[in-house]
């Protein structure tokens, strides 16, 4: 039996990593062999990848070259992580996958949403996660959490994360708009909550996708 895809998307600060992980620990508690993993990144090419992505570099990537390095990643990651892990019947969790190339590259940087989807629809050979949970938060909370994880770990904002307050109003928006296209496919979870009553949300829209 194929295994279940499930994607962890949202604005910066949402806790998508955390609460991948937790989702993981709880269904590897029900006897689910689990794989997490992220984007870009998951190989060793496309970690590389995600270094030159994040780096303050003296030549940034245009727009559209940064799409490309995002397409490049997620092709490698899904040739040689995703669908191998979905072929043995594991569950596979990514923190971000297509619609953040959608939400950052479309809404926010304004390159066509249509070329996009086909773009990815290369990368990937149109594979979409089963099941993606937007952790939405507003954009001064994700402000806010991004300050303190940087106070707390003695980091600064990378590229895309010094991006300007319009920037990142176009970006929740659109991850709104991609889920309201799709309600079969999102989960919405306010994300400005408890970590816990967020992963129970969460563990709610799972349940939902298998009956579990």
């Amino acid at each position: 039996m194929r295994g279940k895809f499930i994607s962890f998307e949202g604005p910066e600060g949402g806790g998508k990593s955390t609460q991948a992980q937790t989702l993981a620990d709880i269904l590897r508690s029900e006897g689910k062999t689990v794989l997490v993993t992220r984007e870009p990144g998951g190989t060793r090419l496309a970690e590389k990848i995600r270094g030159l992505l994040r780096e303050e570099l003296e030549d940034p990537p245009v727009a559209r070259s940064e799409v490309l390095l995002f397409l490049a990643a997620r092709a490698q990651i899904v040739a040689q992580v995703i669908q191998p892990a979905l072929a043995r019947g594991d569950w596979v969790i990514c923190d971000r996958f297509a619609d953040s190339t959608f939400a950052y590259q479309g809404y926010g940087r304004g390159i066509d949403v249509a070329r996009l989807r086909l773009l990815n629809d290369f990368a990937t050979e149109g594979l979409l996660p089963d099941l993606t949970i937007l952790l939405d938060v507003p954009p001064e909370v994700s402000r806010a959490r991004l300050a303190a994880r940087q106070a707390a770990t003695a980091t600064t904002a990378d590229r895309i994360e010094r991006a300007g307050c319009a920037f990142h109003r176009r970006l929740r928006d659109g991850f709104l708009d991609l889920a309201k296209a799709e309600p079969e496919r999102f989960a919405v979870i306010d994300a400005s909550g408890s970590r816990d009553a967020v992963a129970g949300q969460v563990w709610s829209a799972v349940r939902k996708l298998v009956n579990l």
